[in-house]
């Protein structure tokens, strides 16, 4: 199971991410985010975590033109797409950057299952968030966890990242619930908005390979 960091800033807290195990790390370039990082901060983290963990760029809406531009400069391994992305723009977007692409989608009602199928056979990777409140500022599951129960009638095939309101405590059982192929991290982590806590990390990636151990075992009994 993949354990991905996301919204990581600073050196400290990313070398942190990667002494703790992470597989794959966030950058996000969206300006109305607490977690924002500028292109120059990215080129530098990015430095850091190469050849260590998958760098992710996450991006809001971007056009192709921008986004092969961001590539070049910042040569993630995957562009995480967290807008209302059609899945046109989001092959459009593969295809420009030349890079791997995972699209994020909000569930919070067994209606929003329905778009999983528009998107798996275009995106390398899809990821369930839970939906933003409707006057958020900026997309991503704020914290907050989505019924990991809606996910019970996927088909077992489908390889997902699960994110949205994931922390210390619970990982364990949103692991055991939805076995996912990966688990994406960022407010659950955090001591306040933006300000990664290693102690934290470290906690979380501990909790999370025991649970993935755990359901591998039960998997193969």
């Amino acid at each position: 199971m993949l354990i991905k960091i996301c919204g990581l800033s600073t050196p400290e807290t990313m070398e942190a991410a990667l002494a703790a195990g992470a597989d794959m790390i966030g950058l996000v370039l969206h300006p109305k985010s607490p977690r924002h990082v500028t292109m120059e901060q990215a080129v530098e983290l990015a430095g850091i975590a190469r050849g260590k963990a998958e760098i992710v760029a996450l991006i809001v809406d971007w056009d192709g033109t921008r986004a092969a531009e961001m590539a070049g400069m910042l040569r993630p391994d995957w562009l995480q797409l967290h807008g209302s992305e059609t899945p046109e723009a989001v092959a459009g977007l593969a295809a420009a950057s030349g890079r791997q692409v995972m699209k994020a989608l909000g569930i919070a009602a067994a209606d929003d299952l329905g778009g999983i199928a528009r998107y798996a056979g275009v995106a390398d990777r899809i990821l369930l968030d839970a939906k933003p409140p409707k006057d958020a500022a900026y997309p991503g599951g704020h914290g907050r966890p989505f019924d990991w129960g809606l996910l019970a009638s996927l088909d077992p095939a489908l390889s997902f990242m699960l994110s949205g309101g994931l922390d210390p405590a619970n990982i364990g059982t949103a692991v055991h619930v939805t076995r996912p192929a990966g688990v994406d991290v960022s407010s659950g982590v955090e001591s306040a908005p933006g300000v990664k806590d290693p102690a934290r990390i470290v906690e979380y990636v501990a909790a999370a390979r025991k649970a993935a151990a755990s359901v591998q075992e039960g998997s193969s009994a």
